[in-house]
């Protein structure tokens, strides 16, 4: 996620702000998540974060609190920010698993943002072609994990690729006429590298695709019929972006039953303010309709998405850079860490003076 596209807001019908009873019984969120890439360069810079009670504690510990179970990092090949690199991801895992917390390591093989629109090949890969390729993800996958499980923090899920609609690693792995061919090679690399260093480790693909069944079996249908594996599909969510609580649900569910495999929402977040804090626009400025931007609204919605996702079968929901306030030098883009500001300043659920919002919770 990093995006400044901006859909108009979405109608979401009072009929599923909840879901009913026998929906809760018949199914848990196990992955309970928070992407939380960006935390490490806060607190370098001393960035503080308190609970409800307003005691200055790790955000790890506080959101563990919040019903938290599972972290997401993304990594970068070779960001010039020297942060989300592989040494960062190792160094944060350590502090993940210290508290019991599980790891999900989200690849975007690239030295920045990777998403629905863009998808950059790493500096050092620029010039190598498909068959190459397929070695670097191999290689480069392997090695994280290897360090990682070295170190006794193997990842219990990996992604393989961040929001990759239409393929990752363009141009050479880029969906064009209908071709997965080259994009099944890279997918398949990732996945073996997975299951070569750690066979338990689960196996996520990621699009951005919650919004359409028909986009999400274009793709899904597209890697599976070339052949590729994989453990878990892994969906975006935001209902600004994505549609409605209902449809998102269908899809979910259509997912689950289609391809037999589980399904979560590896990305969701809602803003609790349309105000900005730092010197940049956010990415997001309006809400959809039955939330309104506050701290109470912003935790209803949450709670809907849950809710709604656990209704059709989900088996977990990822909040999407919960911690991410404005700290100045914790910018979005990592060429230019110190210059950049926040765009998601008003979607995290710590505000601006770094206490959490009282009324989240990830819930089972």
């Amino acid at each position: 996620m990093r995006t400044a596209v901006l859909l108009a807001a979405v109608a979401l019908p009072a009929s599923v702000l909840t879901t009913p009873t026998s929906a809760h019984a018949a199914n848990s969120l196990s992955m309970r998540g928070a992407d939380m890439s960006t935390t490490q360069r806060a607190l370098d810079l001393g960035a503080k974060y308190y609970d409800t009670n307003g005691t200055a504690r790790d955000p790890l510990d506080i959101l563990k609190d919040a019903g938290v179970n599972y972290v997401r990092l993304r990594i970068w090949n070779d960001p010039a920010s020297g942060y989300n690199n592989k040494a960062k991801v190792l160094q944060y895992a350590k502090a993940v698993k210290a508290r019991g917390l599980k790891l999900l390591v989200d690849f975007h093989y690239s030295d920045t943002w990777a998403d629905p629109g863009k998808q950059y090949k790493p500096a050092a890969w620029s010039s190598h072609g498909i068959s190459q390729l397929q070695s670097d993800v191999y290689n480069y996958t392997y090695d994280v994990c290897a360090g990682l499980k070295a170190q006794g923090t193997t990842p219990d899920s990996v992604q393989i690729g961040n929001e990759i609609n239409t393929g990752m690693l363009w141009n050479d792995g880029k969906v064009v006429n209908n071709d997965f061919t080259n994009l099944s090679l890279l997918l398949k690399a990732g996945y073996n590298a997975t299951k070569a260093c750690s066979g338990d480790t689960k196996v996520i693909i990621h699009t951005a695709d919650a919004d359409s069944d028909a986009h999400a079996r274009w793709f899904y249908d597209g890697i599976r019929a070339k052949g590729v594996n994989w453990d878990i599909t892994g969906l975006s969510y935001y209902c600004m972006w994505h549609g409605t609580l209902s449809n998102m649900a269908g899809v979910v569910s259509d997912m689950r039953s289609r391809y037999g495999k589980d399904v979560i929402l590896a990305e969701t977040a809602y803003p609790f303010t349309a105000a900005d804090a730092d010197g940049t626009a956010n990415s997001v400025t309006s809400g959809c309709s039955g939330y309104p931007l506050t701290w109470q609204g912003q935790a209803d919605e949450f709670t809907a998405v849950q809710n709604t996702a656990r209704g059709a079968g989900a088996i977990g929901v990822f909040y999407w850079e919960p911690t991410w306030y404005a700290v100045p030098g914790n910018g979005w883009d990592p060429a230019d860490i110190n210059g950049s500001g926040d765009g998601w300043d008003n979607m995290a659920v710590f505000n601006w003076t770094g206490h959490i919002n009282p009324n989240i919770r990830w819930t089972p």
